[in-house]
């Protein structure tokens, strides 16, 4: 298991989770386009309890040979964010979830469509499936109808299992598209977040594919895993759900009928505090916003959500230099586009998400090492960057984004974990800055992140 992650971290994340615990999907009719999503959807869903034998992953301890074997317990952890995918359905009922259902109405939110998206199992369902599983594990590994009984006949192979359809979560695009459908959205019946979802009462949504992976992570990476799978690259994991986070948003926007809500843009991809903010009369007031050097829009104008724009920039000065001039340049003129009209906007949009894809399978190819790491965290916490941390959103990827490189820097080995926890503080203060979005201040946080990232370049 990776080192410890800051209790105030967890905090964060089980809150940003908390997508989970709330409603995950659609208020209207889902448009007939093609899937933006990478799970499969091929095999029919067995039910977790096709999982649960004692010789398969539902013992009390992990002391399997090959796996560990109580994969399910950790699943149903009922404590920690461990368990949060077990718990997606049982949340249904609780106030907050029937509110938010009564205001959008859609009767119980336990029996949605719109809520079922993303709380149980999307696809078909066999007869073992329950729905009070919540997400369970073919939510994530896909349909085992096809592959349940190969992947543990002798001689079964990963690669055979994916031919079968077993989701190749080794493969970082294709994990963290999985992951996008409910922690961003897709356009399959049920699992697209809008405004209005998040005007009733919905959580707010955010993801980093590597931390998030960490909180759920039920496996041990030793050598008979590295043997069948390869060694996990925090970093390319990061990288990779970063420019595929950035072209699941930019395909939503640009999907007729998901990009617009009635005469007003979708609201749900742009910054929640560029709008929600402080209103007052008073002769002496001030805006609050800070200007942003990588959004070239009037000012009373909603910024697209920047959030992996940012944390993109910084790993292609870092790792991809090549594409990183090109990357700043489609960004800003995205932004300046949203200023024009959608036409502009869409077109704008198309050639940042070519970008992105790009970026994407450098990263997919790119070696991860001690260098590239210290010089990305260095990269998100300078100058160049760290002007664009005006709003929260971007600066909650921020401070996830030192962690979990920490954090990548740790399991690899090049960094001892004892020199980390002695830094622990400097990251649980950046954390702190981000605690509370009502309380979030651009200059207070940037000196946190500033500290936190020097702590960590002490130990180069």
């Amino acid at each position: 298991m990776p080192w410890a992650i800051s209790a105030l971290g967890c905090a964060l994340l089980a809150l940003a989770l908390f997508c989970l615990f709330g409603l995950g999907g659609m208020t209207g009719e889902t448009p007939a386009v093609a899937a933006t999503s990478g799970s499969s959807a091929s095999g029919v869903h067995v039910g977790v309890a096709s999982c649960a034998g004692s010789t398969c992953h539902g013992r009390q301890e992990g002391d399997g040979r090959v796996v560990r074997q109580d994969e399910l317990m950790r699943w149903q952890e009922p404590s920690s964010p461990t368990g949060a995918h077990s718990r997606a359905y049982a949340i249904l009922s609780n106030p907050r979830s029937q509110a938010i259902a009564q205001r959008l109405g859609l009767g119980s939110a336990a029996s949605a469509p719109a809520c079922l998206g993303c709380h149980a199992d999307p696809g078909t369902r066999g007869g073992r499936f329950q729905l009070n599983d919540g997400v369970g594990c073919e939510a994530c590994h896909g349909g085992a109808s096809n592959w349940l009984s190969n992947h543990y006949a002798v001689g079964a192979t990963h690669a055979g299992n994916v031919a079968n359809g077993l989701t190749d979560l080794t493969n970082a695009t294709v994990r963290a598209n999985n992951c996008l459908d409910c922690h961003f959205g897709s356009d399959r019946p049920g699992q697209f977040v809008d405004h209005r979802i998040m005007a009733a009462g919905h959580p707010r949504v955010s993801f980093e594919l590597d931390l998030f992976s960490t909180l759920q992570q039920h496996w041990d990476e030793d050598a008979d895993y590295v043997r069948r799978k390869g060694r996990t690259s925090n970093v390319k994991m990061w990288a990779v759900g970063q420019a595929t986070a950035l072209d699941r948003a930019l395909s939503l926007y640009s999907t007729a009928r998901l990009g617009q809500e009635g005469i007003f843009p979708e609201f749900y991809f742009f910054d929640c505090h560029t709008c929600h903010r402080r209103i007052t009369d008073e002769a002496d007031y001030r805006p609050t916003a800070v200007p942003n050097p990588g959004r070239p829009i009037p000012s009373g104008m909603p910024a697209f959500n920047d959030e992996n724009m940012i944390m993109l920039a910084a790993a292609a000065r870092a790792a991809a230099p090549s594409l990183a001039g090109k990357l700043e340049s489609d960004s800003r003129a995205f932004h300046a586009a949203l200023a024009v009209d959608r036409p502009s906007a869409i077109r704008a949009a198309a050639q940042l998400k070519s970008t992105a894809g790009a970026l994407a399978a450098t990263f997919s190819r790119a070696s991860f090492g001690r260098a590239e790491t210290f010089a990305i965290i260095d990269t998100v916490a300078g100058n160049a960057i760290a002007a664009r941390y005006t709003d929260y959103e971007g600066s909650v990827q921020a401070v996830m984004a030192v962690d979990t490189l920490l954090n990548a820097l740790v399991n690899a080995g090049q960094v001892g974990s004892g020199s980390a926890k002695t830094i622990r503080g400097d990251v649980n203060r950046a954390y702190a800055a981000v605690r509370d979005p009502n309380a979030y201040r651009p200059a207070d946080f940037r000196a946190s992140l500033g500290r936190a990232a020097g702590a960590i370049r002490a130990l180069r």
